[in-house]
């Protein structure tokens, strides 16, 4: 699923200025990568990357100012294309009124921003990059588990919200139900949070829609969680082999990122809480280098290799 950025929702979020082009405000961003237009002000545009924000700061104005009215103009012309989201100014400089010119003829917004160029940089880039990263949606349920993210997934009535109620109830705390919102912040990296629309609220069947946070509280809930482990329940079956040792690891990939996943079956009588906070805390002791799947067939090893000698 693709992301959507439209400049004026940059425009928003950092409060920025119009001072020209405001025809352009619905323009996309379709890249995170900001260019700082130096070797183009030089008159160097022969890989102008047109379809970034271009970011015009201190530099670049002052040696702006050096050229002649002929090759400011050009220069500044040139920056603003068809494909060129916007131009932002930093430090409230002054815009110099060729750029006005050409951006008011090719509806390129011109914006100003009262910060420094590489704050107002760095804050952009982190912006733009959670925006437009890759997203997908998963029918599951998330809850943080002791600072794990849990996903748990599973066909309709089998038991998730169930579940996730239970966990609540023991003191972890709810990201999503039904619907969880992914996306891919960073290599490795995908982090799950709620459909505004439902957020905090539970549907349990026979019971209805609740709303978590009115009932146990602000701490039993959160608006997004790294999701680290998925935990899948399916209704038991009689002749299926399931991992008693828990040595072999599957995985389970969403978008570019493979993420652990353990198959808890699910029967009368098993308390699925339980298991998936005991899961969490295993897997967290994993991570630690304590593995006791390993430890277990490492002594029986040993024992084995005794009883022969």
């Amino acid at each position: 699923m693709a992301a959507k950025v439209l400049i004026k929702d940059v425009i928003e979020e950092f409060d920025l200025e119009i001072v020209s082009g405001e025809e352009g405000i619905n323009r996309p961003i379709t890249v995170s990568d900001i260019s700082r237009p130096g070797l183009e002000m030089a008159g160097y545009f022969n890989y102008y990357p047109a379809e970034r924000v271009q970011l015009l700061g201190k530099t670049e104005l002052t040696f702006a100012e050096r050229l002649s009215e002929e090759d400011r103009a050009n220069r500044l012309t040139k920056l603003c294309s068809d494909t060129t989201p916007g131009i932002i100014i930093t430090r409230n400089m002054e815009v110099p009124p060729q750029l006005i010119e050409a951006s008011e003829e090719l509806a390129v917004p011109v914006l100003r921003s009262k910060h420094k160029t590489s704050l107002f940089s760095s804050r952009l880039t982190n912006f733009l990059e959670r925006k437009l990263a890759p997203t997908t949606a998963v029918h599951g349920v998330l809850v943080d588990i002791y600072g794990v993210g849990v996903l748990i997934t599973g066909k309709s009535g089998v038991g998730k919200s169930e579940t996730a109620l239970e966990l609540v109830k023991r003191g972890h705390r709810l990201v999503a139900d039904d619907c969880v919102e992914i996306r891919q912040e960073d290599e490795n990296l995908i982090v799950g949070s709620s459909p505004e629309l439902i957020e905090h609220l539970l549907e349990i069947r026979g019971l209805g829609i609740i709303n978590v946070m009115t009932l146990f509280g602000a701490g039993a809930v959160r608006t997004h969680k790294k999701i680290s482990l998925v935990m899948s329940l399916e209704l038991w079956e009689q002749n299926k082999q399931y991992d008693r040792l828990g040595l072999d690891e599957e995985k389970m990939k969403i978008i570019d990122t493979e993420v652990t996943k353990l198959t808890i079956p699910v029967r009368p009588g098993r308390n699925l809480a339980v298991i998936i906070e005991v899961a969490a805390m295993n897997f967290r002791l994993k991570r630690m280098g304590v593995n006791a799947a390993e430890q277990f067939t490492n002594k029986l090893n040993n024992v084995i290799s005794d009883e022969r000698k």
